[in-house]
């Protein structure tokens, strides 16, 4: 798995930070980023209007950038979901492979196996 983030995770990351007002420092370190990165961030999400400074280098989260935080947890809820099925759809793809030709191939069977278990360790 992949562990860098993606530039939209790290602007959640910056923009929950900023629910509260804080400074430079605080972000950087709470967002876990170095200081170039926070200031090309700081930049794109103020030019947006996602965040503000209120001239006492504090930054402070907008109500747009709160929306894009709703937006951004109903998009990661929607993904989960989609992933989840489509997960569904190919334990039932395999199953009714399994069925159809006499037991599947050994790999099949393997597969089978396989989701089977993943499935039942997900429930745990």
């Amino acid at each position: 798995m992949n562990k860098n983030r993606r530039r939209i995770d790290i602007v959640r990351d910056m923009l929950s930070i900023m629910s509260v007002r804080v400074r430079k420092t605080r972000i950087m370190y709470q967002a876990n980023l170095n200081y170039s990165l926070l200031e090309k961030y700081l930049k794109d999400l103020l030019e947006s209007g996602l965040a503000e400074c209120d001239g006492d280098s504090h930054y402070l989260i907008t109500v747009k950038g709160k929306e894009f935080l709703q937006m951004y947890d109903d998009y990661v809820e929607r993904c989960s979901r989609i992933r989840k099925e489509a997960d569904k759809t190919a334990r039932d793809k395999l199953l009714l492979e399994g069925m159809c030709f006499n037991g599947g191939s050994n790999g099949t069977q393997t597969a089978i196996r396989r989701i089977l278990r993943r499935d039942d360790q997900a429930k745990m």
